[in-house]
């Protein structure tokens, strides 16, 4: 007996009544967002700062523990005109394939994971009414931005070359003058980037990220995507730890792998590093 529809999709890991409602809720009552904070001279030019917003009732818990309900990204969709063309380039990537659905009236639903990413994507026919290659700043977020260009091209994708913002938002104008050639200054994270394209022409915006700002990532949480990202979290602690020693008179720290540890998490979450 053939599996319903919906009943399929669920299995899939889709739940679509939570979003309705909460979409529903919002339209409703919209939340309020406060004032924008003015821009402290310290934050790096290249990242934008973002207002609090104030979450309301619909997204948290009530009684005594207050504590706010988990919203995770888990899918975005990606409109294709060709979704075995589509299916065959982002395997060529190197991205899981978790899914491809196929039913008797049309509809179909091919998903994908990037290596290392919570969040994945989804395309296939009678799935949106987005015109296929209109998804544009497609955020990927890598640690070493030079060996991601370097693994695209080994899989025969074409990437741009790395650039940095000349002028604020350049990082989304294909072919703005804002685009300055090469990486940001001292490789400043959250700095330097390069674009690819899937054959619809649905834009990917790599991103270098080397260390997270104070607040942008949870802090009871310490999570490497790759085992390159760990082996640099890892050189970066040895450094620092050497420095450590220097600073106690040079004495060998028998307890290396506890002060590497802290370092790693502090780094992480971006709270004060060990001394």
């Amino acid at each position: 007996m053939r599996t319903p529809r919906f009943a399929l999709l669920l299995a899939f890991g889709l739940t679509l009544w939570p979003v309705a409602s909460v979409l529903a809720a919002d339209a409703a009552d919209p939340p309020k967002i406060s004032k924008p904070k003015p821009v402290d001279p310290s934050t790096p030019t290249n990242v934008l700062p973002l207002p609090p917003a104030q979450i309301d009732n619909t997204l948290a818990g009530s009684g005594a523990s207050g504590n706010t309900l988990d919203l995770k990204l888990e899918v975005v969709v990606v409109p294709v005109s060709d979704v075995d063309r589509a299916k065959e380039f982002y395997a060529r990537l190197g991205w899981r394939l978790d899914a491809d659905f196929a039913f008797d009236d049309g509809f179909r639903i091919v998903q994908f994971t990037p290596p290392g990413s919570a969040c994945s994507i989804q395309f296939g026919a009678k799935i949106t009414l987005a015109a296929p290659g209109s998804a544009e700043g497609l955020y990927l977020i890598v640690s070493d931005l030079e060996a991601a260009r370097r693994a695209l091209a080994d899989r025969g994708v074409e990437a741009s070359a790395i650039f940095h913002e000349g002028a604020v938002g350049a990082r989304f104008e294909l072919g703005a003058s804002g685009r300055l050639a090469g990486p940001a200054p001292d490789h400043g994270t959250y700095g330097s980037f390069a674009t690819f394209a899937d054959p619809d022409g649905n834009r990917w915006l790599l991103q270098e990220i080397t260390a997270r700002l104070p607040g942008r990532v949870d802090p009871a949480v310490t999570a490497f995507a790759s085992t390159t990202d760990l082996a640099e979290a890892l050189r970066r602690a040895a450094a620092a730890h050497g420095e450590h020693e220097q600073r106690h008179g040079g004495e060998f720290d028998a307890n290396w792998p506890d002060w590497y540890a802290a370092f790693m998490v502090a780094e992480q979450a971006g709270t004060e590093l060990p001394e």
